[in-house]
């Protein structure tokens, strides 16, 4: 490694020695000198190494920041064309209707002439591009508007008489309809008709375009993302509570932010004590009053809604091919099928209210919030004063319920909610206390079933796990376990032999509980929010986060499939007489429908997400909790 030491005359004697002696001290030092050298190049060298070494982090931390920035605007812009396109499809949507709503009213003697033409003009309008549209809104809006008053003029009528006394933004909307009709190829001479029952018609088309829940729409497509998280009924803000996966926020009810739009893309989580306002998911920012209730009736099986809309209820063969449903003649009228619904009180608890339920015989209403649960004095038969009788502090302050369920005796309730504690309450006492908790692993509980006989309850956890729990004994017997997600909803059959559970993981999962089991799993495309088992027959109804309803046939490969709600269905209850059930969601929609084809008997609109329903045992009353800190008692008209 070393160059060899140079070596010097041998002197005779003891001279060799000492040149020896004298050839090693020079060979060290200079070995030395060398070793020094080397050591300053290699440090020289690692300098310059650690220099470069902190240049490229410094560059890793600045690609690293310009990509947080494109892939922000990527989103910022994709969110901007999404709100852009929901809103230009809700243009076409009017248009369209409108078009159909004028048909009939076409002059008589070119009628077939006409409609002809405006088919085609139709067939020509849904092959318009998003840059023709604009186009079409933008420069021709002003041009249709001087049209339609030109031939208000020529046929010298009021006014009044053509746009049967919309507004100025009602006239505005109509000239672009007819602007955006003529550039789709719609001759002059088609415009609006100036006699006065097409007139009336359209005013009633427009204003049935334009009510407050549609315009509540377009507010809610400008919201930001962080404004659009949908509820669940498994809140993800549970989820994040209880454990790491971001599901279960779209599904539950998402408080003051607003609903819980399910926004998994939403990460980042606070404190505990936070969690529960900013995940939950309610539609607090919407502030439309009640709406009259809508009676759909349906005639040869292809329903049609008011407003344009097409067949809502589908029938799915073996194929897997969905058939529209042709309703049976007594779909909407017979022995035990209401009419409607009427709003006859309403209980303000003052936060959102996740869980409800109805004592029977029908005299207290029991609503969950934040918290706690709150006892409300209905009057004899729901009709009468109400008063608020007791509040029964549960959880944290923050942790809200999520769900209770009256013991048949209405003795005894029991509450469930984001606390690995399944708080009993004894009600018989002169004052309601406490009576146990039953305390299992899950860090929540989003759903309870109690057992026929009053004997047993079932949790649905948080971790996937069903609780099932001996009420007497005040012990866990056993769990269920299947779900690889939380388990988000239960329902038992009335004999108490089977169990039916819907999951985060996209399942529907059916358990024999007299042999401990599972019997059979449904897959299904979306988290499962609601389910409900008819209590008379064998079939289910599932409610989902892609705003679907299912009803499945529990032995049959019967399915139906229900499309009127617009956002995910976050409640589900089946009436007693089991010929009709209710779905709630965060589209603020209560729907009541036939079983089991889904025929719509009655439909309400509310004024925020309706995150919870119940009906009374005589299938007289319903009530529901919403996401703008109510709830609202109904009385059902036969």
């Amino acid at each position: 490694m070393y160059p060899a030491p140079a070596r010097h005359p041998a002197a005779p004697g003891g001279g060799g020695s000492g040149g020896a002696a004298g050839g090693l001290k020079f060979t060290v030092a200079d070995t030395c000198e060398r070793i020094k050298e080397e050591f300053n190049f290699i440090q020289q060298q690692n300098h310059s190494l650690k220099i470069e070494c902190e240049k490229l982090a410094s560059e890793k931390t600045e690609m690293q920041r310009h990509y947080v920035m494109v892939r922000h605007f990527y989103y910022e812009m994709s969110y901007g064309l999404n709100v852009e396109m929901h809103k230009q499809t809700e243009i076409a949507k009017r248009l369209n209707a409108i078009i159909v709503q004028l048909l009939p009213f076409l002059a008589q003697e070119h009628g077939l002439q006409h409609q002809q033409q405006v088919a085609n003009a139709v067939e020509r309008a849904k092959q318009v591009t998003m840059s023709e549209l604009n186009a079409i809104i933008g420069q021709q809006q002003q041009q249709g508007l001087q049209q339609l008053l030109q031939q208000i003029h020529a046929q010298q009528l009021p006014h009044g008489a053509v746009v049967g006394g919309l507004p100025p933004a009602g006239l505005l909307g109509f000239a672009g309809a007819a602007a955006a009709a003529a550039a789709a190829g719609v001759p002059p001479h088609l415009a609006p008709p100036p006699h006065p029952a097409a007139a009336a018609a359209v005013q009633a088309q427009a204003q049935a375009l334009l009510k407050p829940s549609d315009l509540q729409q377009h507010r809610a497509a400008a919201e930001t993302p962080e404004d659009r998280k949908p509820i669940a009924l498994t809140d993800e803000r549970l989820r994040r509570s209880v454990s790491p996966p971001e599901k279960f926020r779209s599904r539950t009810p998402d408080l003051e932010s607003d609903p819980k739009r399910r926004k998994e893309e939403k990460l980042g989580h606070d404190s505990d004590a936070e969690k529960s306002d900013q995940d939950l998911v309610v539609d607090v920012a919407n502030e439309l009053g009640f709406d009259a209730h809508v009676r759909i009736p349906s005639t040869n099986g292809i329903s049609n809604i008011p407003g344009g809309k097409p067949a809502y209820s589908f029938h799915m063969n073996g194929e897997g091919q969905l058939q529209p449903v042709p309703f049976p003649t007594d779909a909407l009228i017979g022995p035990g099928i209401p009419r409607h619904a009427r709003q006859i009180n309403t209980l303000t608890h003052g936060e959102v209210v996740c869980a409800v339920t109805i004592s029977n015989p029908t005299k207290y209403v029991y609503t969950g919030g934040k918290g706690c649960v709150k006892v409300w004095d209905i009057g004899h038969g729901g009709g009468g004063s109400i008063k608020h009788v007791s509040q029964l502090d549960c959880l944290q302050r923050d942790n809200y319920i999520r769900s209770v369920k009256l013991l048949p005796d209405c003795r005894t309730l029991i509450v469930g909610g984001e606390a690995s504690q399944l708080i009993i309450w004894d009600l018989a006492s002169p004052t309601p206390r406490i009576k146990t908790e039953l305390t299992s692993a899950a860090p929540a509980c989003y759903a309870l079933a109690i057992s026929p006989d009053s004997k047993v309850c079932f949790s649905c956890c948080s971790d996937g796990n069903i609780a099932v729990w001996d009420l007497q004994n005040e012990t866990l017997i056993r769990q269920f376990q299947g779900h690889t997600d939380g388990a988000s909803c239960i329902d038992i059959s009335a004999d108490g032999s089977k169990l039916w559970t819907g999951g985060l993981d996209n399942t529907v999962r059916s358990w024999d509980l007299r042999e401990g089991r599972q019997l059979k799993q449904h897959d299904f495309t979306s988290q499962i929010f609601s389910l409900g088992y008819c209590p008379t027959g064998e079939w289910l109804a599932v409610g989902m986060e892609n705003s679907n309803v299912e009803v499945l046939h529990a032995t049959k490969s019967d399915k139906y499939q229900l499309h009127l709600h617009e956002s995910c269905v976050l409640s589900l209850r089946f009436a007693s007489c089991g010929k009709w059930f209710v779905s709630t969601g965060k589209d603020n929609l209560l729907n009541a429908w036939r079983t089991p084809y889904g025929a719509s008997i009655f439909q309400s609109k509310e004024s925020s997400s309706v995150l919870s329903c119940d009906i009374s045992a005589d299938d007289k009353y319903i009530v529901t909790g919403s996401g703008d800190k109510k709830a609202t008692v109904y009385e059902v008209i036969y």
